[in-house]
């Protein structure tokens, strides 16, 4: 306890001295600069005037200012070696009366004009010592200039002069109430400038305190005012009213991507391109419904990511209430997004998977009956050749009736299948030998293949089944004038340990147009004659079902790359 209240009083000790020994440093340099002034006056005088002091006189004034100089260089160095300000407060105080007593008695004793130094040695003894040793200092010198005219006065000691005599034992009796006025002339003023001044010191002191103190609330309130602002995780930056950046927090780097030294002074534009945007609807908002609301836009980041921001701009006032830029507050809404629409198509599926279950009833039955009427009519033996084409021709109906349903209800099933071990080589053999069967293969298709030969994975079978046919499905319809598919297959680990299928099918295609690519997903969305819109559909509910990803890059004309990671069993 005692070695933390010394350190707290050194500490403090140690703040006053700094603070002390600089304006100590100051007070040199400014007798320093008076005595300079005075040397220099000396030398004026004694060229320019025709009756200067005599010649005795003037090598002890020229003695005294350079002896001056001397000391005061002197104190320099004594301030790095005695660090006890008090000591040298009172010695410089104490050397600067002898001074100021020295120069009077060279200048003319009693007449000398020089003891207006005295009140100023008592002003900046004031300052160093406080009041009580401004009092010390005032009565100092009041003896040293009440002794002095004394022994002037008696005759005891005679005042070299400028042009007039000093006062002498006859002369006492004519000058004596004159003397007697002056000596308690200055002996009240030197008294009474010590009560002013240390009632101004005082004053600067608290003053000076509460600036410090002041300062110090200022210093924690703009701390917390940061740890707050780099704390949110809302972005927030300020501009100017010509739309320059002043401010950027951390989470507005991590959003943005930019950092604050790369931004502060550049126009808001370099940075949200879309700031007009937000200026314009802001003041439609508050124009039209008042307050303050938020406003959506999507934009880049630094890394050329797509990012869907919640924006509210208010306008910054100054202390005049007069308007000196924006604060412009937002978040990175992508992920809600997302997932509001993944809540509103998890609703459309769920209302599509009881609109597939009721249709796939009332279907079926009918489709039975359909069904088995026609291979009645199969087996009569007298058909003719036109009844023999209308049956095959209804059958077909029936089959693309089947599968269609067969679709819809993969479309609609939530849960993920019962997993098997799949040797995959042979199950895109046995795919792509079905699609080679089908009606868009042609002779102008090329099949790449790229997967190890020995490959297998737990998956369920009937949906790897379905993901994979749609995919190469898709590509081949996509190519009525031929080309290559490409499809590659690989299983990778990641670094949670998990194993995932990647699956790259690439076409050379007619691609798919910028506008089309936001719906290519949506169940009964398609853009060939004979497609369902369900393909696709499926593939993506099978991904989102079982937690994986699907990419797509497209270019019209050139042709369309799906990507999907898809997490599986090794």
């Amino acid at each position: 306890m005692k070695n933390y209240l010394w350190l707290r009083v050194e500490g403090t000790s140690s703040e006053w001295d700094e603070y002390s020994a600089s304006r100590l440093h100051w007070l040199v340099v400014a007798r320093m600069g008076i005595l300079f002034f005075l040397l220099m006056l000396a030398f004026l005088m004694e060229t320019r005037i025709s009756e200067p002091l005599p010649p005795h006189s003037m090598r002890l004034f020229y003695g005294l200012i350079i002896f001056s100089f001397v000391l005061s260089l002197s104190y320099f160095f004594l301030i790095r070696f005695i660090r006890n300000l008090t000591f040298h407060a009172y010695l410089q105080a104490l050397f600067d009366i002898i001074l100021v007593t020295g120069l009077i008695y060279v200048t003319g004793g009693l007449r000398s004009i020089y003891s207006v130094f005295y009140p100023l040695v008592i002003i900046y003894s004031v300052v160093f010592l406080g009041r009580q040793g401004g009092f010390v200092v005032a009565s100092l010198a009041s003896i040293s200039y009440g002794v002095f005219v004394n022994l002037e006065f008696h005759g005891l000691i005679t005042p070299l002069q400028w042009q007039h005599e000093a006062v002498t034992p006859d002369a006492s009796l004519k000058y004596g109430g004159n003397v007697f006025f002056r000596v308690v002339l200055h002996i009240l003023s030197f008294y009474l400038i010590t009560l002013l001044a240390s009632f101004v010191v005082v004053q600067e002191k608290r003053t000076r305190k509460l600036l410090r103190e002041k300062e110090h609330a200022f210093a924690q309130l703009d701390s917390l005012h940061r740890s707050i602002i780099e704390s949110v995780q809302t972005g927030i930056l300020t501009v100017d009213l010509r739309g320059r950046i002043r401010s950027f927090n951390r989470a507005a780097e991590e959003i943005t991507g930019f950092l604050t030294r790369d931004v502060l002074g550049k126009p808001i534009e370099d940075v949200i391109a879309e700031y007009g945007t937000i200026v314009s609807e802001s003041e439609n908002i508050n124009d039209n419904e008042g307050g303050r609301h938020r406003v959506e836009i999507v934009m880049q980041n630094r890394q050329n990511h797509p990012l869907i921001l919640g924006c509210s701009l208010s306008p910054l006032k100054g202390d005049d209430e007069r308007p000196i830029g924006y604060i412009l507050i937002f978040q990175d809404i992508t992920k809600i997004k997302e997932m509001e629409r993944a809540y509103e198509e998890s609703r459309k599926m769920a209302y599509i998977g009881e609109m597939a279950a009721i249709l796939a009833h009332e279907i079926r039955n009918p489709l039975a009956s359909i069904s088995g009427s026609i291979q009645v009519l199969k087996n009569s033996p007298n058909l003719s050749g036109m009844d023999e084409r209308l049956l095959r021709i209804m059958l077909r109906g029936k089959d693309q009736l089947e599968k269609f349903i067969k679709d819809f209800l993969a479309l609609s099933r939530p849960t993920v299948g019962v997993p098997e071990q799949i040797h995959v080589a042979a199950m895109v053999d046995e795919i792509l030998e079905s699609v080679k069967l089908g009606p868009f293969w042609h002779e102008g298709i090329e099949i790449e293949k790229t997967h190890p030969p020995e490959m297998t994975l737990t998956a369920n079978r009937t949906e790897l089944h379905q993901l994979l046919w749609n995919l190469l499905l898709n590509a081949i319809q996509a190519m009525p004038d031929g080309g290559r598919v490409s499809i590659d297959l690989a299983v990778e680990q990641k670094p949670d340990n998990r194993h995932c299928l990647k699956v790259r099918v690439a076409d050379q295609g007619v691609g798919i147009e910028e506008q089309d690519m936001k719906k290519i997903f949506q169940p009964f969305f398609t853009t060939k004659d004979q497609g369902t819109g369900l393909g696709l559909a499926i593939v993506n509910r099978i991904v989102v079902v079982h937690g994986g990803e699907l990419k797509v890059d497209s270019v019209p004309g050139q042709g369309t790359l799906f990507t999907l990671d898809l997490p599986v069993s090794g």
